[in-house]
């Protein structure tokens, strides 16, 4: 995305919190790529054949984005760090979906740099992350959009840092430390 894009949606993101019903609608044309991206991103870690797919990950991520219109989007990185929030909660509610169709007593050890290749193992590690991240949410607010960002749209470290505002070795930093403090709250819930 080249500058003069990234001014243009984050105009018209304000212009969307104004009221500008055409500004919201113009913002989906300049964001889909970057939103696919993110959905297909977080979907290559997920087993083949699997009922979501990034078309529709990216459509029900762009409905809870257009129902947040009325957020005061303060430019583009914010826009798509929220992004990364929607499709948290739509995987996690898609791995919820498939753990309770699949109840297996099956724990699986947290490992954010890879999922389990087993559909019921998979959907209990999303489901566990998120409740795990809920506890964070308390301790460190940035961690866990950083946790967000990395686990669940797939970001790399620049592109985590670039949603959020901060620096490179900040995320890397937190994406450390957030990894240890998931682990260990694992441990205190077992």
């Amino acid at each position: 995305m080249n500058d003069r894009d990234a001014g243009e949606i984050t105009r018209l993101l304000r212009a969307a919190h104004e009221g500008g019903e055409a500004a919201a609608a113009s913002v989906m044309p300049l964001v889909y790529e970057d939103l696919k991206k993110i959905a297909r991103n977080q979907l290559a870690r997920w087993r083949p054949g699997q009922t979501l797919n990034t078309t529709a990950l990216v459509h029900e991520g762009y409905a809870k984005l257009a129902d947040a219109a009325a957020l005061e989007w303060e430019d583009r990185r914010h826009y798509f760090a929220i992004a990364a929030q929607a499709m948290r909660q739509i995987l996690v509610d898609y791995a919820r979906g498939i753990f309770a169709a699949k109840r297996r007593h099956v724990r699986v050890d947290i490992d954010l740099a890879h999922l389990p290749d087993d559909g019921p193992a998979r959907a209990e590690q999303v489901a566990l992350v998120d409740q795990l991240l809920e506890r964070l949410e308390k301790l460190d607010p940035e961690m866990v959009r950083i946790v967000e960002c990395r686990f669940f749209a797939a970001y790399t470290l620049d592109e985590t840092a670039d949603a959020l505002g901060i620096s490179r070795r900040t995320v890397q930093r937190k994406w450390e430390r957030g990894r240890a403090w998931l682990v260990a709250l694992a441990q205190e819930s077992e």
